[in-house]
């Protein structure tokens, strides 16, 4: 009897010692701002800038890298504007509605903050 009560003592501590790690940790808005920001510039430069080439020339192409740089404050705006934090104490959840010009897609992200670390389980395109 003795040791069960050792062993959820033990167990309850751990259990609130993890989740008072986790409020802690649990990254703020401007956390999710800069990783989305970030993630989105890689992604135009990586999926985007190449495919101009096809479709508006070669012009365009040689600054495209440039012009992503040169926008990226605009995009850390438009991320600030179009994203619902849902603060769950523990972890928050991050929606972000981005609508964008031709020839980009329009994109739905859903992402999870937890322990200072985002991961995006969900991106649709519509």
């Amino acid at each position: 009897m003795e040791a069960l009560h050792f062993v959820t003592v033990v167990g309850g501590l751990a259990l609130a010692g993890i989740g008072a790690c986790m409020a802690v940790t649990n990254p703020g808005q401007p956390d999710y701002e800069n990783y989305a920001t970030e993630a989105l510039t890689v992604y135009l430069k990586q999926e985007v800038c190449p495919q101009a080439q096809g479709e508006l020339g070669g012009f365009l192409v040689s600054y495209c890298k440039t012009l992503v740089d040169t926008g990226r404050p605009h995009i850390e705006n438009l991320i600030t504007k179009t994203t619902n934090r849902h603060n769950y104490l523990l972890f928050s959840i991050y929606e972000t509605e981005l609508m964008l010009p031709s020839p980009v897609p329009n994109y739905e992200f859903e992402t999870i903050g937890a322990f200072q670390q985002f991961y995006t389980y969900q991106a649709e395109e519509f």
